[in-house]
Formats: C-alpha cells, structure tokens, sequence
C-alpha cells in the first residue's frame, strides 16, 4: 500500500507540474546525497541554481517539477558538499613554489636533497637555485644540514632553500656573503647557526633569513599570473572554491583583484594584510572589503617561529635542547600598535602562534584590546601548544583557533621529543579548543602541507597520516567528529572571514559552490577516504572542474 501511495504521488506531482510553466534557471542537481552543512547539518538531493547561487534546496521530485534547466546534473546517487574553504594557506606562495622552487617535500636524507637540486638546476637556467620543502625530522640523523655539500655539488652558486614549515632556511656560501652575512652571528628575530668554528653553517631561523630573500628577484607580473592560474587549477582538482592567504602585500592584492575582474582567476580568496605601511596606509582607512571572490579583512601578525626549527616561543625550554626556547619575533610596541590601528578600523588581528608562550602572549595581547564576548573574531593561526590555564581565554574573549589538522599528523612522529610528554597534552588539542566558542577554523597552511582539504579531513576525525599512522590514532581524545571536521573545512571558515551568510553552505541566496566527490566521507570506511577523489567542482554554479 506504502508503494501505491508514493507513485500516486509521485503522478499527482508530474499532473499538477503541467498546469504552469516551469521556472527557468541555470542548473539543476538531482539524485544525489547533499549535504547542506546548514544549522540542522540537513540532508536533500537537488538542488536549482540562477545567477551563481541556489534558489532552491530539496528533494529531486520537487526540484525537476518545479525548475528547468539546459544544464542538467544527475549525480547518481554521489554525494555533495559545499565548497571545500581552506582557512589558512599560502596561495600565491604555493603558486610560485610551483614555477622556480625545486620541490624537496619527503626527501629522506640531504643526499637525495641534492639529487633534487641537480634535476632541477638541469631544467631551470638561473642565477639563484631554489628549494622548498626539507625536513631533517625524516633524516635518519635528524641533524639540519649545513651547506658544505652545496658547496661541493654547486660551487659558487647562490642557492636558497626553505625548511618545510617556512621559518628556517639553508643558504650557500655565495648567497650569504651576497647579502653580508658571512660574517654576522645574530640577526634580531632570528638565529644564524655557526659551525664549531664559528662559520655560519648556512642554517638561518626565522627572520634571520630576511637579508637573503631580499636579494631574490621578484617574480615579474607575467610570471605571477602564471603562479596564480597554476594554484588555482591545483586547487580546484582537490575540491576547494575558496582559500584565505594569510598574508599578502597591496601590490599582489590588487593583481588578484584584477586577474578576478577579468575573469581569469575564478578562486574565491580573503587576503589577509601583510603589516607594511604601504599595504595598511592603503586598506585602514578604507575598512574591511568585501567583493564576490575577493575580501579583505584582516591583518597577519608573527608571534614567533617553528617547532621543527626551534624558533616556536615555549615557556620552558625544548625537552631535546635545554639551551633554547624560541623566541618572540616584534617588540610589544609593534603589535600593539597593529593591533589598536586594526580594532578602530574593523579589522581582525590574525596571529601565527606555535607555542605556549607565543599562544599566552597574543592571548593577553588581545585581551587588551577585545571585550569579553565579543564578535571581533580575531584569531590565532595555528594556535599548536597551549598551556592548560590559557585554554578558557579563547572563550572568554571569543578568539578563533584557526588550526591545520594535518600539522599534527605530520609532527607526531617526532614532537614529543622536542617538547616532553607534559606539555604535549596541550598541543594540536583542536577538540579542547573547539569546546571553548563552538567552532573552529580548519586549513592546511599550504605549501607547508598538502593542499588536499580530504587530507585535512582524514587527519581531523582520525588523527593518522595518510599511511595510517599510528593505528590507534595520534591523542584520540582531541578528534573531531566527521560532521565538525566537514563544518571546519566549509562554514566554519566562511564564518571565520565573516561570509558565512553568502559562502559555506547549500541554502537558498548562497553562491552555489559545491564539490561532487567519489565518496561520501560522513559514512565511509576510514581507508576508503583517504583515496576519495573529486568528480566535480562549481564556483558561482560554473563547473570550474570535472574528472
């Protein structure tokens, strides 16, 4: 009888649909397994699009009856998400790294660092040899290198390559005596690592390295364009439609802008400000703004540096070397001017802050400025260790964490020797954190990890790398649920650069940004996820990438 009635329905539904025309729209996706990531975190199975945004959400009789559309998606039955949000990566960085860096990411000793080097420097004709990507964590000495075997396989060449996380860098001989280091042994905000001699070993932490990448040309504007489109069209192959950048300067601002208006750069990006005072001079004044595919509406600052390079600021000193805690990057004055020019002009303050001293730091910086239960979101980018009393202040004063999943996966190997068995509790705690406003902001701080938002996923709920490591999970009572982690790569970070009401969600008047997967991650098994793959990709209801 149950069936008899649905197909009377479902002819009653196709007789009645005849009596008035059908409303003409875009496109339209049906028989597919939607999930809205609205606030019920409901379920549908099409959707209609016009204009670049849903006009309707529901089931796909109602849909198909209701709209026509020239451009008609039977999804069979796949899943569909909002638009994959990357909260916190390097885009344009990623793209130039993509042009002229020699990618060194997985390399297992310094010898195959070499091996890289030549293939690279066979391919590219330049004066500078650049690399990106090395980690001496996954050496079997885990020592960091020193450039006597650039010197040996590159004599006399000016060669500049950056540690995995960014804040340390390996520079030739050439290149140190070219921007008048050889001879120094402390920069301000940085370290510059001797030999036993007293030489400098090449090995500069933090802003230590600003001398020699001041001397690398910049890339022309053909070539930036070039970096863009090639990030760009990675991106849209991992499912993601939007990424924030967390720092940029006004003239690679304004390129973007351009390149969007055009109608060439299709990605969705908030740009957040880079603090020179030629880039502030231009935005302050202006207030946050915000446009279709480009914001901007927050300011980056640097606490301090890196685990993996010693340069994160920690209360006490390394468990692995008693001589050092990383340190403070700026003056007080320094941020607490961004700061106050931020606040009186809307702005947020977002800041990079691995450890526990630099997280108690910003913490206490902000709370200066914000009012307790505020909707200023500032955020702390990283956030990675935290000292147990500072948990509650992220609460208190709404600060966001805005945390990379993968950082975890990728460090567990070896953290805990760098930073002890105590103060481990305290760090990668995205739960812990997610406890104190509700919601967090998930990204993958690309080129620094893979871009892959599913990696970030995987990594959220079950707390291995991508080999599956460790088989219980990496401090499993810091997980995420497989309904906050998608929340954590689509709405939350909408919210985190305030467009959760245009972006983030499949609701009716939101731009129709979806991604069409091989897998429904919200009920696969955990190996099948891992391996899932993207079908499609809409930015604005335009199909930016099919498989």
């Amino acid at each position: 009888m149950r069936a008899i009635s649905l197909i009377n329905l479902i002819i009653f539904l196709m007789i009645t649909s005849c009596d008035s025309p059908k409303i003409k729209v875009d496109l339209i996706v049906h028989n597919a397994k939607v999930y809205t990531v609205d606030s019920a975190f409901s379920k549908q199975q099409a959707f209609a699009v016009a204009d670049g945004k849903f006009v309707a959400v529901g089931n796909s009789v109602e849909i198909l009856n209701t709209y026509a559309a020239d451009q008609l998606i039977d999804a069979d039955g796949k899943a569909i998400y909002p638009g994959f949000i990357d909260g916190h990566c390097h885009f344009m960085g990623y793209g130039e790294n993509l042009i002229r860096y020699a990618e060194l990411a997985g390399s297992k000793s310094f010898g195959e660092v070499i091996e890289r080097l030549k293939l690279h420097d066979s391919v590219n004709e330049s004066e500078w040899l650049l690399g990106r990507g090395w980690d001496q964590n996954l050496w079997q000495d885990k020592q960091f290198p020193d450039n006597a075997l650039l010197e040996e396989h590159f004599p006399g060449k000016k060669i500049f390559l950056i540690r995995i996380d960014g804040h340390a860098a390996l520079a030739s001989k050439a290149a140190l005596e070219a921007a008048g280091i050889a001879g120094k042994t402390t920069i301000e905000g940085g370290e510059v690592q001797l030999r036993k001699d007293g030489s400098p070993s090449g090995i500069l932490v933090d802003k230590a390295d600003e001398p020699v990448k001041a001397l690398i040309p910049l890339l022309t504007e053909p070539e930036q364009i070039k970096a863009l489109l090639a990030a760009q069209d990675s991106c849209f192959s991992k499912g993601l439609s939007g990424v924030v950048d967390a720092g940029l300067p006004l003239s690679k601002i304004r390129l973007i802008d351009r390149l969007q208006k055009e109608g060439s750069l299709k990605m969705k990006i908030n740009a957040m400000l880079d603090p020179d005072d030629i880039t502030l001079d231009y935005f302050m004044p202006k207030g946050p703004q915000f446009s279709e595919r480009l914001s901007v509406s927050a300011v980056k600052l640097y606490a301090d540096g890196a685990l993996g390079s010693r340069g994160a600021w920690l209360l006490e000193p390394y468990h692995d070397d008693q001589h050092k805690s990383g340190m403070k990057l700026f003056s007080d004055d320094f941020y607490e001017n961004i700061c106050k020019r931020a606040y009186d002009n809307g702005f947020q303050v977002n800041t990079h802050a691995i450890g526990d001293a630099a997280n108690r730091y910003v913490l206490n910086l902000y709370s200066k400025f914000l009012p307790e239960h505020n909707n200023r979101r500032w955020r702390i980018e990283h956030a990675q260790i935290v000292h147990p009393d500072d948990f509650e202040m992220f609460g208190r004063y709404n600060i966001i964490p805005s945390i990379q999943s993968t950082h975890a996966t990728s460090d567990m190997l070896w953290v805990p020797d760098r930073i002890g068995n105590e103060r481990i509790k305290g760090a990668y705690a995205q739960q812990m954190l997610l406890n104190e406003n509700g919601w967090l902001i998930n990204g993958t701080d690309f080129p620094i990890e893979d871009i892959d938002p599913l990696k970030t996923f995987y990594s959220a709920v079950f707390r291995k790398n991508s080999q599956g490591i460790p088989a219980e999970g990496f401090q499993m009572e810091n997980a995420l649920s497989r309904a906050d982690a998608l929340r954590s790569i689509t709405i939350w970070p909408a919210m985190g650069i305030f467009e959760e009401n245009v972006k983030g969600s499949i609701e009716i008047g939101k731009a129709a940004d979806f991604v069409m997967l091989d897998t429904d991650i919200l009920v696969a098994d955990e190996d099948q996820i891992i391996d899932a793959k993207v079908i499609k990709l809409a930015v604005f209801g335009e199909l930016v990438y099919e498989k």
